[in-house]
């Protein structure tokens, strides 16, 4: 039946034990040590091994520029800033796909040339003496290192490793990929600088920069990348207005080679103007365009009508035929040019409504102007639409918000219907003029009749070639202002600081934050071994730990024995390890008196498990009572795991077994040793009951025996925690020492032993830990007879320590 007893196991956990933890992370500095120097060395390598990072920028103002040669007698208008976000749209603009395509296909940033650094290959754009013009209708060998040697100024070498008998090609004018078989080993050709490379996988012409330097017998590489991951990369340039000043943009680019990020940014800038200024100019086009096509067909009709007049008026005396109609003709031609005028400005509402109704991209409207409008509603509105089509045609490439395309499609819906007003109320108006201008013709043609028949005739063929020479002047007149406007426009980007390398700009790698992640990671990867160790490890560590754990009292701490000889006491005598023994003979001593024992008296050494240090406690402490001339005697107990004949270099073929079975008597079985008053009687053969040997009545009387023979008797028993021999012989005990190795015995061990104490089955405990050793790694040392440090100098008898530095230095000069 289980006593209530058997359950204070569960009773004395201790707390996390931060002294300890910390003298534990001190005891391991020279892995912490290692540990930094291994993290700072790869930090280092990393380093010297990072290509460094340069940053670069320019900066542009976005200023609206009036046409200088725009006035109010100018008879076109144009749309000058677009809409009133340039800033949001530009910026739009140098990240989008379709804008930094035409930058990169323009600069061909698509080719590498590399040469070979230290610990990689380095980009040396704008460094090597050469440059690659290619041919780009047909394919290239794609992601592949071409290596390129002169061997002289005017010859170089191609080599291309093949691994594989096909290879990829890729071609630049459609940006299409293919494959082309290829021998799977190096290919090895010379060419001439400038001569055609017309290969299966290569297409080129290699020709030298100006002012090369020396070259030969150089080596360097190229390497044709994939265009749209190269674009994708420019993509990320940053576009970062000014807080002072909203129109002022700065762009910056990341990367390790200055030159090419340099002429990148500037190529940029310049393409983005002008495609700007084109956007800007497209009004003029268009008007232009329309002008050319209309003047096309008025030429035929002026030539038809010219080769009409010259027709009639041939052999006849032209002024006497015109003689009366004079005034009538100029009156009938101010009506005619009245009604081209209301005709054109009503064929071109018509057409701009059909325009609206059956078009999304408004960006080729011509300009209201060539058909004679001046409404400001009309002109604005024009204008407007425009400039809207031609943003949100360039905000497809970059914008993938729905929303924002809606937002567009909302401001031009609302624009076409404003615009479809307008030109309803002035359709309707000019309608009613031409009406007018009809009814005035009438009757200035009815006046005509009343001429002669050949004046009549000269006067329709006269009316007709007037007003088409009329018209083709106007025409031509209002082209000059469009050319002159289109070719006087100014672009509202300009530079303010082009982009140029004039030295620094680095801004990577971080070296110091490698550092710093070296020092965090080198002090945190010990860290965490020593804290595993302190953590999993559940053995007693110091004294802290015992009397936390239980209240039995801890009469001494034994150090580590360095010597290799178990005979400490007796081979060194002035040692602290000596001095400690001696320290639980004073405290055994108290003990007895303390329970008025007289006569002879019992210690019995016990443990845990094997290995805790039981029986060289026990020749030990035999041996300070002996050599303080008391007669003494160990018997070994342990009768299933004997030990005790090896530390005093006997046979053990008879001894405790042999007198409990009757086989020998007391005097057979002891030995004498060296050490003066010290006997010792082994355990004798192994027997099969050993339990059984011990309970019987020969034991008591052993011990009887013994008592009346010497004064002090110590019991080598085997571990509690194993058997229960040690229970059953504590019965003849009068004081119980339980041996504790430090950082081998578990705690939990000592939970077991509260409980035998509190049932009764062990009495008149006391603790000692032995195996006690460096301070710092275990915990803190409480002095008992050791870990005095450099206070015992002159007190004990120590082997000189050697240091860390003066071991290496030793091993060394063995060498």
């Amino acid at each position: 039946m289980l006593d209530i007893k058997d359950f204070s196991i569960f009773e004395n956990h201790s707390n996390f034990d931060f002294k300890g933890f910390l003298l534990k992370i001190l005891s391991y500095w020279k892995l912490f040590l290692i540990s930094l120097i291994i993290a700072f060395s790869i930090a280092y390598h990393v380093n010297i091994r990072k290509e460094k990072i340069y940053g670069m920028q320019t900066m542009v103002s976005i200023k609206e520029e009036r046409n200088p040669f725009f006035t109010s007698n100018t008879s076109l208008v144009f749309n000058w800033a677009g809409i009133s976000d340039q800033v949001n749209g530009i910026s739009t603009v140098l990240q989008s796909r379709s804008h930094n395509e035409l930058v990169v296909s323009k600069l061909q940033f698509y080719i590498d040339y590399l040469t070979q650094g230290e610990y990689n290959l380095v980009d040396s754009y704008g460094a090597v003496p050469f440059y690659v013009d290619i041919d780009k209708s047909k394919g290239q060998l794609a992601n592949t290192l071409i290596r390129i040697k002169f061997l002289s100024a005017n010859e170089y070498e191609i080599r291309i490793p093949f691994e594989s008998p096909s290879v990829s090609l890729i071609t630049y004018s459609n940006n299409t990929y293919s494959n082309t078989a290829v021998q799977p080993v190096e290919f090895v050709k010379r060419f001439k600088v400038g001569e055609q490379v017309s290969l299966p996988f290569l297409n080129l012409k290699l020709q030298i920069n100006d002012n090369p330097g020396l070259y030969t017998g150089n080596e360097y590489f190229i390497r044709f990348n994939d265009f749209d991951g190269t674009v994708a990369s420019y993509r990320g340039i940053s576009v970062n207005s000014d807080d002072k000043g909203g129109s002022i943009l700065t762009l910056g680019l990341q990367g390790a080679n200055k030159a090419r990020m340099v002429e990148y940014l500037n190529a940029t800038v310049k393409m983005l103007i002008k495609i700007q200024l084109d956007g800007k100019n497209q009004f003029a086009t268009n008007t232009i365009a329309f002008i050319d096509s209309t003047l096309v067909a008025m030429e035929s009709e002026l030539k038809q009508t010219g080769n009409e007049l010259k027709s009639f008026t041939k052999n006849k005396n032209i002024y006497e035929i015109e003689g009366g109609g004079a005034k009538v003709s100029d009156k009938i031609m101010d009506f005619d040019l009245e009604k081209d005028q209301v005709s054109r400005k009503i064929a071109y509402y018509n057409s701009l409504k059909a325009y609206l109704n059956n078009s999304v991209d408004y960006s080729r409207l011509p300009a209201p102007s060539v058909a004679g409008i001046e409404d400001p509603n009309i002109i604005a509105s024009i204008s407007k639409l425009i400039a809207l089509s031609t943003q949100r045609s360039e905000m497809a490439y970059a914008v993938k918000s729905d929303k924002i395309f809606k937002d567009f499609d909302n401001q031009i819906q609302a624009v076409k219907n404003v615009l479809q007003e307008n030109i309803a109320s002035a359709k309707a108006s000019l309608l009613y003029d031409l009406s007018m201008v009809n009814a005035k013709i009438g009757q200035a043609e009815s006046t005509v009749k009343r001429l002669p028949e050949e004046q009549q005739e000269l006067l329709k063929i006269k009316r007709k070639y007037d007003l088409n020479d009329n018209i083709y002047t106007e025409f031509l007149q209002k082209r000059n202002e469009a050319e002159i406007v289109k070719a006087s426009n100014l672009s509202d980007i300009h530079f303010i600081d082009p982009a140029k390398d004039i030295g620094g700009g680095l801004i990577g790698p971080k070296t110091s934050v490698n550092y710093i992640l070296a020092l965090f990671l080198g002090f945190l990867i010990p860290l965490l071994f020593v804290f595993g160790i302190f953590f999993i490890n559940n053995s007693i560590q110091n004294a802290d730990d015992i009397s936390k754990l239980t209240q039995i009292p801890l009469i001494g701490v034994i150090g580590v024995n360095k010597g290799g000889v178990n005979l400490a006491v007796f081979d060194k005598p002035k040692s602290a390890l000596s001095e400690a023994f001696r320290t639980i003979r004073s405290s055994l001593q108290f003990l007895y008196k303390k329970q008025q024992v007289s006569g002879s008296k019992t210690l019995m050494i016990t443990s845990s498990i094997s290995g805790e240090g039981k029986t060289f406690c026990s020749i030990n402490i035999a041996t300070v009572f002996a050599l303080s001339e008391k007669k003494t005697v160990i018997i070994g107990l342990d009768l299933r795991k004997p030990r005790l004949a090896d530390e005093f270099n006997l046979i053990n073929h008879k001894g405790v077994v042999n007198y409990l079975i009757k086989q020998n008597t007391l005097a057979e079985i002891t030995n004498s040793t060296p050490i003066p008053n010290l006997d010792v009687i082994l355990s004798g053969p192994i027997p099969p009951n050993p339990s059984e040997l011990i309970l019987s009545d020969a034991m008591k009387e052993l011990i009887d025996e013994l008592k009346e023979k010497y004064d002090y008797i110590i019991l080598d028993t085997p571990p509690v925690g194993l058997v229960s021999d040690a229970l059953e012989l504590a019965q003849y005990a009068d004081v119980t020492l339980y041996i504790v190795r430090q950082n081998y015995t578990k705690k939990e061990m000592i939970t077991l032993l509260n409980t035998r104490i509190k049932r009764g089955e062990l009495s008149n405990a006391s603790i000692v830990l032995n195996g006690y050793e460096n301070k710092a790694k275990y915990g803190s040392a409480y002095g008992y007879g050791y870990g005095y440090g450099a206070y015992a100098n002159g007190y004990h008898e120590e082997d000189k320590k050697t240091g860390f530095l003066e071991s290496i230095l030793n091993k060394f000069n063995r060498k």
